[in-house]
């Protein structure tokens, strides 16, 4: 286990699943405290923590609807409260209703805004002064490469991953002189439970699009995701980085 997180205090949204359970395990891997948040599955959320746990990490599990503003106040109350300060803010909650504009109805594209970038300006917002007082932070949005290129389908879902770059590269303005990095990762298709279920057809003409020719894997954002929020990152800042095979470039 490597210790360059050794200390830190990781708040991940989202972990119980996929891309969140990935940076969560990779944090702890390498020596962070981490707050596995969920909204939906509390059975997923504590696997994640036992099998951090079970590899001699440190982890506890937090439910809370980030989109909710005064949950996700009272959150942040509780967890420094408990810990004391946050180091690391990972922001990967995010939901997807997928429908053309024509039939997409107005609560399909509110409730994606709600949680995918509502949800993380709450966060950030709840735990800004905690950053600024501890003069050093580590802020992690999850975007997406629909947020980047569109997709035909996800008007609502690649607006909010949009907004979130717009978002990063703000706070990342707004914080930057007191030490705090904010940066975006912005996945592309990454083998999830989702594109297990696709047909052949269907994954090869996805592969077709990838210029490395294959889906990623949930563990190649999670490098990424403990590399930002590691001393090795601390002069990165405002930045969107694409793990997507090439498909953004």
């Amino acid at each position: 286990m490597e210790q360059n997180l050794q200390g830190k205090v990781a708040l991940v949204t989202g972990a119980g699943r996929g891309i969140g359970k990935a940076i969560a395990l990779e944090l702890a891997a390498h020596g962070a405290m981490v707050i596995v948040n969920y909204n939906g599955s509390k059975e997923a959320a504590e696997k994640v923590a036992e099998e951090i746990r079970s590899m001699g990490g440190q982890a506890v599990c937090c439910s809370c609807n980030v989109a909710d503003a005064e949950a996700c106040e009272q959150m942040v109350k509780d967890l420094l409260s408990q810990f004391g300060k946050v180091d690391i803010l990972v922001n990967n909650a995010g939901i997807t209703k997928d429908n053309l504009i024509l039939r997409m109805t107005e609560e399909e594209f509110d409730r994606v805004l709600d949680v995918n970038l509502k949800g993380t300006y709450h966060t950030i917002r709840q735990l800004a002064k905690n950053f600024l007082k501890n003069k050093g932070g580590k802020i992690i949005n999850i975007s997406s490469v629909s947020g980047v290129l569109g997709n035909a389908g996800q008007a609502n879902y690649a607006a909010s991953k949009a907004g979130i770059i717009g978002l990063t590269k703000s706070i990342a303005r707004e914080l930057g002189s007191r030490n705090v990095c904010v940066n975006a990762i912005a996945p592309g298709f990454i083998e999830t439970d989702m594109t297990a279920a696709l047909s052949e057809s269907s994954r090869a003409a996805l592969e077709e699009r990838i210029p490395m020719k294959r889906l990623g894997q949930a563990r190649e954002v999670a490098a990424l995701a403990a590399f930002l929020a590691s001393d090795k990152a601390d002069y990165i800042t405002g930045q969107v980085i694409c793990v997507d095979g090439g498909m953004a470039m």
